[in-house]
């Protein structure tokens, strides 16, 4: 990551059902952290590097009792170009606006892939407990016909007393 870059937009990808949180910060290369969400479960995030090197994001599972989680997060940086340099020709800020439009579409084609898994997810995981409930539902209605037949037997069954 180079100075003057602005990062990363993240969105943990999570159940529509089910709200997963987790602890996200952003660290210099010097180990200052930067930025720190706390029991997140979506965001977006952005900073401006003061320094050169490697920037270091975590994502904290810590204070969870969910095992694993699924976490979607898009990181790009900006370059930043000085709008009074009059140097570059019309050609190469056309090119430079056209390529930044390519990201957003990029950007909002990942973020389409992620919704739709989290939906089909969702989807899946309703489809699974409707049918498990219908199981159960289907299995007490037999039982307690059976229930019935045998009760309703021994009422009315004739009993002789000599």
């Amino acid at each position: 990551m180079t100075k003057d870059s602005s990062d990363p937009p993240f969105w943990p990808d999570r159940d529509a059902t089910e709200q997963l949180h987790c602890d996200f910060w952003i660290q210099s290369p010097s180990g200052k952290v930067l930025k720190t969400l706390t029991d997140a479960s979506h965001g977006s995030v952005q900073i401006k590097a003061e320094e050169n090197g490697k920037h270091v994001y975590c994502f904290s599972n810590e204070d969870s009792n969910m095992q694993t989680k699924d976490v979607s997060f898009n990181v790009h940086g900006v370059v930043y170009v000085d709008v009074n340099d009059n140097s570059g020709d019309n050609l190469e800020s056309s090119i430079r606006k056209l390529l930044e439009l390519v990201y957003d579409v990029k950007n909002e084609q990942n973020y389409i892939v992620v919704r739709e898994r989290t939906h089909r997810n969702t989807a899946e995981s309703t489809n699974s407990r409707v049918k498990y409930w219908s199981i159960i539902q289907l299995v007490v209605i037999i039982f307690n016909s059976l229930f019935q037949v045998f009760y309703l037997k021994r009422f009315f069954e004739v009993k002789s007393a000599i």
